[in-house]
């Protein structure tokens, strides 16, 4: 079994900074593709960020250049940095653990990590 809790969500003014952090704990075998991803009222899932099994990483297109992804191993602790944050980042914020990529690849499509939290909000206003 793999336990993943969030923190870190809050309100902040757009172009304002924010760091999620998540502590993943339990079965090593599903701590292989690590990431976030979101969901605002109304709208789908959105991937956010991932980290892949050889260290690389991968973010949705709405992130790239201002979140970042990251990985402190020895405290089993993924963070989330968002930097120049927008109304439009709006959105409850997961962090999900899998053997699989296949998460990331087909959450538009319906998928479902193996693991996730239960979500953290971060509201940024205008």
């Amino acid at each position: 079994q793999v336990q993943v809790v969030e923190s870190g969500g809050g309100s902040v003014q757009s172009g304002g900074s924010l760091r999620l952090s998540c502590t993943i704990s339990g079965n090593s075998a599903y701590k292989v593709f690590m990431g976030w991803f979101r969901q605002a009222p109304g709208k789908e899932r959105e991937g956010v960020a991932v980290l892949l099994s050889d260290g690389k990483t991968n973010y949705g297109d709405s992130v790239k250049g201002r979140f970042t992804i990251s990985q402190d191993a020895t405290k089993n602790t993924l963070y989330l940095q968002m930097n120049n944050l927008k109304p439009e980042d709006t959105a409850i914020y997961y962090c999900a653990t899998d053997a699989s990529y296949s998460w990331w690849l087909h959450l538009r499509q319906g998928a479902v990590p193996r693991f996730q939290g239960q979500g953290t909000q971060v509201t940024v206003s205008s």
